[in-house]
């Protein structure tokens, strides 16, 4: 039977890099040296069990490309009496290629003899220095011990903060003879899996070599209206799920084939997509099979809207307020004379002119351009004749509507106004009266000056 394998519900991290294709798998061995490891199991010693058993493993890795091997060893190199060394733990073959380092990690652990205590969290933490600076290496620790910490250590907490650091990916633990009851223990830290034989633990190892070294690819289907990958070109963000932090950001992307390009994601996380289009479209909770290609779908139908001036755009800078249909919020500013691809469904327009245009209900259909024009904007042209007090209106029929307030500390002001009867109300600071109102009625038409004098 193969070996039982714990996790629990806690906090998952990856290294925050991004791993290629070309990636380098940097696998940490941690060995336990430990007294206990005379204790008997199966038809020896712990020590000599798992000696043989590691030895015959690293024979089948030493032709592995793109694979670099370390060893750390603890509990090695002080007694067990008559003090513990809580320190005892050291860094036996730094990294190097697996057909370099596959004899000289086999030889040394040959060499060991388990003398001392068990100091897995001194371990952890020390191993941040053993893995050199490297953009584009995936970093794994597996740990092979008989026992639990004895030096008042917080593994767990050590791992999860080492992985938060990106220093390595999410550990695995291989218990030798232990106790099923510490499988909460150990699940904590990583991935644990009880070996309770010789048999379990070679499969255990491979198993573990396997999804070190598996790259599990991703393809992610932006679905249109008719449910075919034909959207592309956006911004994807992949958070973790849990600690809700960035892993990854990617533009979207269709390869030569019309066909949505390939990534490489670490399988070790449970993710939630944000895909940036207008608005943001979200896939939370998505796990991914390791070693295999994943197709992960999300409908994202767009179309555009085109934003234009009948004529020339005499604004400095004109904007339209995009809202999703019948909702408050904004989901975009959108500048005059550009075009924006946006979800596809109906959205509220609020174009930000000299007066407001608002219009309601905008289509945007699948792949096609709904294109607003609204007239272009005249010019007035104000002299007050002094500093003062008002406000241009808009004629509406027999009402009349704000448009915007005069500035009271300038004597002449130009405004683009949409092409409309208005009027100016403006009463001087030093005319204390309100019967010296000064009124003056005024039309506007696009691409043409107007000119008043309020004195």
């Amino acid at each position: 039977m193969l070996a039982q394998t714990y996790e629990q519900g806690s906090t998952n991290f990856a290294n925050p890099k991004k791993y290629d294709a070309n990636s380098t798998t940097r696998i940490l061995f941690i060995f336990d040296d430990s007294f206990s490891m005379f204790g008997k199991w199966g038809n020896g010693t712990k020590i000599d069990v798992s000696k043989k058993l590691m030895g015959e493993f690293l024979d089948s890795l030493q032709k592995t490309p793109k694979l670099q091997l370390a060893l750390r060893c603890y509990g090695h190199q002080t007694p067990f009496r008559p003090n513990r060394n809580c320190q005892d733990s050291k860094l036996e073959v730094p990294f190097d290629s697996a057909f370099t380092n596959c004899k000289k990690i086999k030889d040394r652990i040959n060499r060991l003899q388990p003398t001392g205590t068990t100091p897995i969290a001194y371990s952890l933490g020390e191993s941040a220095n053993d893995f050199p600076p490297c953009d584009n290496c995936r970093n794994i620790v597996i740990l092979i011990t008989d026992g639990i910490e004895e030096c008042d250590g917080d593994p767990c907490a050590v791992s999860l903060a080492l992985q938060k650091k990106g220093v390595f990916l999410r550990p695995f633990i291989i218990g030798v003879g232990l106790d099923i009851q510490f499988a909460d223990v150990f699940g904590c830290m990583g991935k644990f899996y009880d070996v309770s034989n010789e048999a379990n633990f070679k499969q255990v190892m491979k198993l573990v070599f396997i999804e070190a070294l598996s790259q599990t690819t991703v393809q992610v289907n932006l679905l249109d209206t008719y449910k075919k990958p034909s959207e592309t070109d956006v911004t994807m963000t992949f958070y973790n799920q849990k600690t809700e932090g960035v892993k990854y950001n990617y533009l979207h992307t269709l390869n030569h084939r019309g066909n949505p390009d390939t990534l490489v994601l670490d399988p070790d996380i449970t993710y939630k997509m944000v895909v940036h289009t207008i608005p943001p479209q979200v896939k939370e909770n998505i796990i991914l099979q390791k070693g295999k290609h994943n197709i992960i779908p999300l409908d994202a139908p767009q179309g555009y809207l085109s934003l234009q001036t009948e004529g020339p755009i005499v604004y400095k800078s004109l904007q339209c307020i995009v809202r999703k249909g019948g909702q408050e919020n904004t989901l975009n500013v959108q500048d005059f004379g550009t075009t924006e691809k946006y979800i596809t469904g109906k959205y509220d327009l609020e174009i930000l002119s000299l007066p407001r245009i608002k219009l309601s209900n905008i289509e945007i259909k699948q792949s096609s351009t709904n294109l607003i024009k609204i007239p272009s904007a005249g010019t007035l042209s104000i002299n007050k004749g002094g500093l003062g007090y008002g406000s241009v209106y808009l004629e509406n029929g027999k009402k009349i509507e704000w448009v915007c307030n005069l500035i009271e500390g300038q004597q002449a002001e130009v405004f683009y106004l949409q092409p409309g009867n208005y009027r100016v109300e403006f009463r001087l600071k030093t005319q204390l009266e309100s019967e010296k109102t000064v009124e003056k009625k005024f039309t506007i038409e696009s691409n043409k000056t107007t000119a008043i004098s309020l004195f």
